[in-house]
């Protein structure tokens, strides 16, 4: 509270002490910037006329020094003309002498509101770009680079992109960062699959319809490109939409405006697009199942994300995040993964991609009955890969092999490599050496079982 007038200004505050807010007092503007300097405060009331500075000089200073800082004025002699200067200059809003104690309360309130929802919206922002940007986005492998170079470049203008890749390689992530690397950003991004809603839901879906348009259309709505106004609109599975719903998207593309189902007149829309498909658009325009026209509005920049079996170097990256993030979603925060069970991840073909990765990653979280992931919690199709690091597959594996069967043998692979070394053998599965014994215990494992092994495998 900034006042010089000594009896208002301990009123004021003793009135906003008993609201539950902390308050300091300054007499004069160098006195409040002086408080300011050393104790930072959420809101500012002034009033406008003061010995020397004026409070439109604190609220210059303020708007400059501590952006973050609302600021309410407070006008005397029954004229608005400074507290609208005031306003104009950055203000929240302005109260007039004599200040009542429920307007002044109702204000304050509101400025503190205001100030917490600009600071959530921050936050949230703040988030949406760190989960979204190009930085955070998962690699660095050269295939992906030179990706993530085009994509940020294409950022940049409102050209219409094209994303290809096999399903599961994460096309609508890229697509996000894209738009949030955008002048667009802080506009909607708008998702449709194409592919996954009916043919007599998608025109609607996308464009809107009208009241009374058809049978239980008892409302106007509002279409997914129309949501999407001022920013994005991604179009999933572009290659599954029906022909004729192409021809709306192509007059989308070139006269910026859509017709709602059942609207005499077309709508004005500013987005960009932005589609996405793992099939071959190209074969599709032969086939005469998608128009050659659209195609060639879509594909001004293609960018086509490589399949995982491609990055393999990114791989590591890939299962230390998702296990990181999977034991956090589940509240295991003592799992461990052992980096020699690593291996395993990447001498697979992965032909789900990033989405089978994560997926896999997350079921072994879950179901994995230890503190330590091992070897017989990998996924099957994992345990048939064998290891670089780890024990070779043995010459007795047999199609139909039992997990059971797979843990006990290979085991055995690491005894017989490590002469029963049980520490060394542990070290070399990714285990501890008491859960080893423990896995000895449960497959009935004895020394001579190894040396059986060495003599059949000799």
């Amino acid at each position: 509270m900034v006042e010089d007038d000594e009896s208002m200004r301990h009123a004021t505050r003793v009135h906003l002490e008993k609201e539950g807010y902390e308050t300091t007092a300054a007499f004069d503007v160098p006195h409040a910037l002086d408080i300011l300097k050393t104790s930072p405060h959420d809101l500012v009331i002034t009033d406008l006329n003061l010995p020397g500075p004026s409070g439109l000089e604190l609220l210059k200073s303020i708007r400059a020094e501590y952006p973050d800082t609302m600021v309410i004025v407070i006008t005397g002699y029954g004229t608005v003309e400074t507290a609208v200067d005031a306003m104009k200059c950055g203000a929240y809003d302005y109260l007039a002498k004599p200040v009542h104690p429920y307007e002044l309360k109702t204000l304050v309130n509101r400025a503190l509101e205001r100030r917490k929802l600009i600071e959530e919206v921050r936050t949230l922002r703040g988030t949406i770009d760190q989960k979204f940007g190009f930085e955070n986005i998962i690699g660095r492998s050269p295939a992906l680079m030179q990706v993530l170079d085009s994509a940020a470049r294409v950022a940049q203008t409102d050209v219409t992109v094209l994303v290809l890749g096999e399903t599961g390689t994460g096309k609508e992530l890229l697509a996000k960062a894209i738009h949030v690397n955008s002048p667009r950003h802080e506009r909607p991004f708008v998702t449709i699959n194409c592919g996954a809603i009916p043919r007599d839901l998608l025109e609607s879906e996308l464009f809107g319809y009208v009241k009374g348009a058809f049978t239980g259309a008892l409302n106007h709505k509002k279409g997914k490109v129309e949501m999407a106004d001022g920013g994005t609109i991604f179009l999933d599975e572009i290659g599954e939409m029906p022909l004729d719903l192409q021809v709306r998207l192509l007059r989308l593309i070139q006269e910026r405006e859509i017709e709602k189902v059942g609207a005499p007149v077309p709508v004005q829309v500013d987005v960009r697009i932005i589609a996405a498909t793992h099939r071959n658009l190209q074969e599709l325009v032969a086939d005469h199942t998608f128009r050659d026209d659209l195609y060639y509005r879509l594909s001004v920049v293609p960018i086509t994300l490589p399949p995982l079996r491609t990055r393999v170097e990114d791989i590591p990256e890939f299962v230390v995040t998702f296990f990181r993030l999977s034991t956090q979603k589940h509240n295991r925060p003592t799992l461990s993964l052992p980096q020699a069970l690593i291996p395993y991840f990447s001498r697979y073909q992965w032909p789900g991609n990033i989405r089978q990765l994560q997926n896999a990653i997350e079921r072994m979280v879950v179901l994995c009955p230890r503190e330590e992931i091992a070897v017989s919690d990998l996924p099957e199709f994992l345990m048939t890969q064998g290891s670089a690091e780890t024990a070779q597959p043995d010459p007795q594996f047999a199609e139909g092999m039992t997990l059971d069967r797979a843990e006990r043998s290979i085991i055995l692979q690491a005894l017989r490599q490590c002469n029963w070394n049980q520490a060394k053998a542990a070290r070399q599965l990714g285990l501890t050496r008491k859960i080893l014994v423990r896995l000895l215990a449960k497959h009935g494992i004895r020394r001579d079982d190894a040396t059986s092994a060495v003599t059949a495998t000799g």
